[in-house]
Order: C-alpha cells, then sequence, then structure tokens
C-alpha cells in the first residue's frame, strides 16, 4: 500500500497509510507527549484528531499552550457543561457556549433560572461525564436534518440559529446522549478536561438584544493541570 508524508513544523516527518487519523500520525511520528496534544492544524486547517489523512500534509500539533489550543478546550469544556446541565434539568433550552479570554461560558433558558447551590450539583455531574471519557463525535448531517433533531428536542434556539444558515450540510458534536450545533474543533474526549470551576452566574439577553428572552450564564475555567486551576 503506498504511504503519505507527514511533515511536521520542526521538520520532523513520517510516514503512514492513507486514511490514519490525525491524532495517530502525530503519537507514530513526532516526538514529545501525544496526550498533551488537543486538536492539530492540518494543511493550514485546525481539525479533530480523529480526522483521517487521506494526502501528504503539514501537520501541526497543538496543545493547551498554544492559543488556539486553549479555546478548543475551553470550548470542549463548555459542551461538558452543557451536557451536565441538560440531564440535571430536563427541558433546558440551550443557547451558545463560546470560549472567552480565561474560561468559558454557556447561556441557558431555564424557569426560574439557577442558584448558586445548582453550581456545585452541576460541577458534579460534570465530574462523572469527564471520569466516562466520552469522546467527542463530529456528525455532518443535512440542515434539513438537524432541524428535525432540534425541533424534537425542543431546542428553539438551535432551531433559530439553523433557519438563517444558507449552508445545506452543518456538523454537529455528540459526546455521549447529548448533541449540540457547533463548528468544531474539539478535544479528542470528555476527559481531557481533567480539572474545572464553575464561577459564577449572570443574565444576558439571548443574542444582546435586550427585546429577546433573557437567559441565564454560566461560567467557568478549565486547565489540564490541576495547578493551573
Amino acid at each position: 500500500m503506498e504511504k503519505i508524508r507527514v511533515t511536521f513544523p520542526d521538520g520532523t516527518w513520517g510516514e503512514c497509510a492513507p486514511g490514519t487519523r490525525v491524532g495517530e500520525a502525530i503519537a507514530h511520528s513526532h516526538p514529545g507527549n501525544p496526550e498533551e496534544v488537543l486538536v492539530a492544524r492540518v494543511n493550514g486547517e485546525l481539525v479533530d484528531l480523529s480526522t483521517p489523512l487521506y494526502e501528504d500534509a503539514q501537520v501541526e500539533p497543538i496543545s493547551f499552550d498554544h492559543p488556539e489550543g486553549r479555546r478548543v478546550f475551553w470550548h470542549s469544556a463548555a459542551h461538558v457543561l452543557a451536557q451536565a446541565v441538560t440531564e440535571l434539568f430536563p427541558g433546558v433550552k440551550l443557547g451558545i457556549g463560546p470560549a472567552i479570554e480565561d474560561g468559558f461560558y454557556y447561556d441557558f433558558d431555564r424557569p426560574g433560572g439557577f442558584g448558586q447551590e445548582d453550581l456545585s450539583r452541576i460541577e458534579s455531574r460534570m465530574a462523572q461525564i469527564v471520569q466516562a471519557d466520552l469522546p467527542f463525535e463530529r456528525v455532518e448531517v443535512t440542515r434539513e436534518e438537524a432541524l428535525e433533531l432540534f425541533r424534537q428536542r425542543g431546542q428553539d434556539y438551535k432551531v433559530e440559529l439553523l433557519s438563517e444558515m444558507e449552508e445545506e450540510r452543518v456538523t454537529l458534536y455528540r459526546q455521549g446522549d447529548f448533541v449540540d450545533l457547533c463548528l468544531g474543533p474539539h478535544v479528542p474526549s470528555t476527559g481531557r478536561i481533567r480539572f474545572f470551576k464553575l464561577l459564577n452566574l449572570a443574565g444576558a439577553y439571548w443574542r444582546g438584544d435586550e427585546r429577546l428572552p433573557m437567559l441565564q450564564r454560566i461560567y467557568g475555567t478549565a486547565y489540564p493541570r490541576q495547578e493551573d486551576l
């Protein structure tokens, strides 16, 4: 079988079979600790480590020490937060959950909102999700399929976002039974989000418009090492 060549920024390189996943190619051919690699830039594009390679590629492994690595790590932590909240509070509606300068947040619509006493419960459920080490799975579907999924789940804000998109195909990310509309990429699995802390609550209008519903925002931060947290 013909091999493909994978070249790294430091000049090292290796060969692998077509279809080899990025993370496997890095672990096989690049010096360093593969456990520290969160995502990779392949031919200039930031991708999941589960992305298969089919042709020669320039591959840059990215860890938490890189700004893009931190952004991906924190965005993945936001997905863990959203999964925990939906499991603890059935019927909650999801807004958005981006990475920010020093952590992440996720916006939720829940009658009565959350109190400070809820944060410890949510953290405990997040710890269980991390312990389960669920893979982040990228799923590409048609926009209509995504609309039907989120309508069935009562996720009105996701339906609104999808309704405004012009793309015929969109990407979702799944970990366990939790599914979110997301471009990605993400860390390989929830087990990477080892150390985290939920910080506080705040109100936030949907899309920053005071004419739209007031959601509740949960802020948090996360790190791969306890001493950094």
